[in-house]
């Protein structure tokens, strides 16, 4: 009797504590040249018009949106991701379709978007549920160079309560490409890291135990200078962290770098791991209320996203376009996401 009773009581207190918290999945996905069919003053959108080689009319467009809509939806399983960061969006009519005008729309989503100087007019977004993040404040930072011709996309960060009610900064990201070559760009991709610490290092001064979740297309690896020694993010191998009031950056995805055949991006027969989602140590600490799932950092790969690499060998993504061939399929690279358990209030 005195056992049952014990098993009782043991039921009763996981059932409590199992019912007290909730899963929130972020993702981050490259949607690759996410563009309407309108021309844009003042952007160099010209590719994707009716009238170009492309031929990039609205039948392709409503089926890119689907596509991504798919996607997202994969991603999510058996619940839809909380929040999605995007980069290579055109603008906010593309979010604006993406959310009413695709499968999409039946998930209620919210987002916001930069306004960017990029030349070809793509922009970071940011889609989000309300009921699972309360958006209070969003804010893009312009990255500045040297040279007044050189120009970027914005960094763009929100603010928001999730239902624990915690506030968390979230940061999305589109650094620099390396065309003109690894070496020769990475100055402005290490310029950028350059604005987003200082950014998350004014944030900790105001809240010391700052919720920060930083995510991108990077276009550089997690051990490259920009990333390991600029934004000071550092390798996170599971390890239990102390309670302090430090400010360290984790990369999520510094793991897969050391993988042969693993990545969120394939060039010339390589996968690289150019997508990233970077956390503050408060969201690996076991006393908060927001923090990682173990081992949930993942790259997203069904095989539907997958086609045969006839040059490179094995599977790369299936794109849009591979050359001025159409495939009809999603994007060059591989969503990313990552768990964090939620601790409802009582």
């Amino acid at each position: 009797m005195k056992r049952f009773l014990i098993i009782c009581l043991m039921a009763g207190f996981i059932s409590q504590h199992s019912f007290s918290q909730e899963n929130f999945r972020v993702m981050f996905y490259n949607v690759e040249n996410l563009f309407d069919t309108e021309k844009e003053p003042g952007k160099n959108d010209g590719e994707f018009q009716p009238t170009s080689k492309k031929y990039w009319n609205k039948k392709k467009y409503l089926l890119k949106l689907s596509n991504i809509a798919k996607v997202i939806t994969a991603v999510g399983e058996w619940k839809i991701p909380a929040l999605v960061g995007m980069c290579e969006v055109e603008n906010d009519k593309v979010m604006r379709d993406l959310c009413q005008f695709s499968p999409l729309k039946a998930q209620g989503y919210k987002y916001i978007i930069t306004n960017c100087d990029d030349r070809r007019g793509i922009d970071v977004a940011l889609l989000y549920q309300p009921d699972q993040f309360k958006l209070l404040e969003q804010r893009a930072y312009k990255v500045r160079f040297a040279s007044p011709q050189k120009v970027t996309r914005d960094i763009l960060h929100a603010t928001g309560i999730v239902r624990s009610r915690d506030t968390i900064d979230v940061f999305v990201c589109h650094y620099p490409s390396r065309i003109g070559g690894e070496k020769a760009s990475e100055p402005g991709r290490v310029r950028v890291s350059e604005v987003l610490r200082e950014q998350v290092e004014r944030l900790h001064q105001v809240r010391r135990k700052a919720h920060i979740i930083i995510m991108g297309d990077f276009n550089d690896e997690p051990s490259n200078k920009s990333i390991s020694n600029t934004l000071k993010a550092r390798e996170y191998s599971g390890e239990k962290l102390p309670d302090s009031y430090g400010l360290q950056l984790f990369n999520l995805f510094y793991t897969y770098e050391k993988q042969d055949g693993k990545g969120s991006h394939k060039y010339r027969g390589h996968w690289g791991m150019l997508d990233q989602m970077i956390v503050s140590e408060r969201l690996l600490n076991p006393a908060s209320n927001m923090k990682l799932v173990p081992q949930s950092a993942r790259i997203f790969s069904e095989d539907f996203l997958l086609t045969d690499d006839k040059s490179g060998g094995g599977k790369r993504p299936k794109r849009t376009f591979f050359g001025m061939k159409y495939e009809a399929g999603f994007s060059d690279h591989l969503p990313i996401y990552a768990d964090f358990s939620v601790y409802l209030p009582r």
